[in-house]
């Protein structure tokens, strides 16, 4: 870590809660924290200077729900009867892929993952890994990677009963391992996780809710993704998903549901009352079919929602689009929401997510230096205070991050990774994939 850094000459978006705009402004960081922020030229002399001449500085971008092992799937021809809706898309694609994960996988799929968020603008991502044959350790070998790569992280193993009661139990045990483990950690933390209410009782999800209260961790559970778990919690006990999550003690503050697409008006206003959050994953939402959340309900009704990609695209500005667009199409109405309110999903929402707020997602004196300098010398029109945010959805995409500093490091310079070779990432991601698309014919 350098003792201390200057990115001065940059047009900052700092996120804070008087939506601040800098024109010709600074970021001076000492350590891992943000110290001072301006205009002009500071008297302050920085053992690394980054020049933003003609670049837009924001906020690290906040990934609030991922599978780092979706990548190892990337052009994959499985050879399977092609599904028609989302329960084959898990029973054809994604329960056989988890069942032949191994440890190797998982820390590769993590070098290769981290390696495309980092350098797309995520500097935080929520991962939650699903190998029921390759447990014991998964999360270790994920933190190793990430910490190679210079990422944050927060990694949990999902639990599911879909074999047996046993195969539930042993990922709640390396959740806890975990989370007593990262404590001291800077770059990594534990968190607590349920595939799905449709794969698990509720014993298991009562203790995983209890558990993750006395950690003082948060806990993240797939939500009404599909009609199938909807179903499922309507025929078994005769409540719908979000109903019974707050039945069994799930619901609360640490809690963040991913996707809850097909929720009710009485579940939006038990997350709300509840005060649990929501991420939101838009391109896979597309990608399985499944639907379109009612997000801008959600935010009418003040519940916060991060955004996520659920594995697929790691692009965090393609998820933005997506996230902007998909509403106003389900909506009919081209103006249902706008840039400010997806860039402040992909940032202080999705720190919000995790209770790190005060700590992440916006730039501000006192906040971890987790900062992203986007190149902005190529942008078509005019960048000025009101234009850019609708730049930063519309126009930038991954390829013009410049720079990322995580934690007061910089991990990318001029667009290449600092911290390790690319290219054995990309080898180690290949010859694992082959692997595994071998063990899947």
């Amino acid at each position: 870590m350098a003792d201390s850094l200057l990115i001065d000459n940059a047009f900052i978006v700092t996120c804070n809660t008087k939506h601040e705009i800098i024109e010709d402004g600074y970021v001076y960081v000492e350590g891992n924290r943000i110290e001072e922020i301006g205009t002009g030229s500071p008297e302050v002399k920085p053992s690394k200077h980054i020049d933003g001449s003609g670049c837009v500085l924001i906020p690290g971008l906040v990934t609030a729900h991922t599978h780092l092992y979706g990548i190892l799937l990337r052009g994959a021809d499985l050879g399977i009867e092609p599904p028609t809706d989302f329960a084959q898309v898990l029973q054809r694609v994604w329960w056989p892929v988890d069942e032949a994960l191994t440890l190797e996988d998982a820390h590769a799929s993590a070098l290769s993952a981290s390696v495309d968020m980092l350098k797309s603008g995520s500097t935080l991502f929520a991962d939650t890994y699903s190998g029921p044959n390759s447990i014991e350790g998964s999360l270790q070998a994920i933190a190793d990677a990430t910490k190679s790569v210079g990422i944050r992280s927060i990694l949990a193993f999902e639990m599911t009963e879909r074999h047996d009661p046993e195969e539930a139990r042993n990922g709640l045990k390396e959740n806890i391992r975990f989370i007593r483990e990262a404590k001291q950690e800077p770059l990594v933390s534990g968190m607590m996780s349920v595939h799905a209410s449709f794969t698990v009782g509720d014993e298991i999800v009562k203790e995983a809710a209890s558990t993750a209260n006395k950690l003082g961790a948060p806990i993240t559970v797939h939500t009404s993704e599909g009609k199938v778990d909807l179903y499922h919690n309507l025929e078994r006990w005769g409540e719908r998903t979000v109903e019974r999550l707050d039945r069994l003690g799930l619901l609360d503050s640490n809690a963040v549901l991913a996707h809850c697409v097909h929720v009710s008006e009485n579940e939006l206003e038990l997350i709300r009352k509840r005060d649990a959050k929501v991420a939101h994953n838009p391109m896979s939402n597309m990608l399985n079919a499944v639907g379109t959340a009612p997000v801008p309900d959600m935010l009418d009704m003040g519940i916060t929602v991060g955004l996520g990609n659920d594995g697929w695209i790691y692009d965090p500005f393609e998820n933005m689009r997506c996230a902007m667009t998909v509403h106003r199409l389900a909506s009919g109405n081209p103006s249902e929401i706008g840039p400010s309110e997806v860039f402040r999903m992909a940032t202080i929402e999705g720190a919000r997510c995790y209770g790190l707020e005060d700590h992440l997602g916006s730039i501000e004196t006192g906040k971890f230096a987790d900062l992203v300098l986007l190149d902005g010398t190529n942008v078509p029109t005019p960048l000025n205070r009101k234009s850019v945010i609708g730049h930063i959805v519309n126009t930038f995409t991954g390829s013009d991050v410049s720079h990322v500093v995580v934690n007061g490091d910089t991990v990318v310079e001029n667009g290449r990774l600092t911290t390790m070779d690319e290219e054995s990432v990309i080898q180690k991601s290949r010859q694992s994939a082959k692997k595994l698309w071998k063990r899947l014919k």
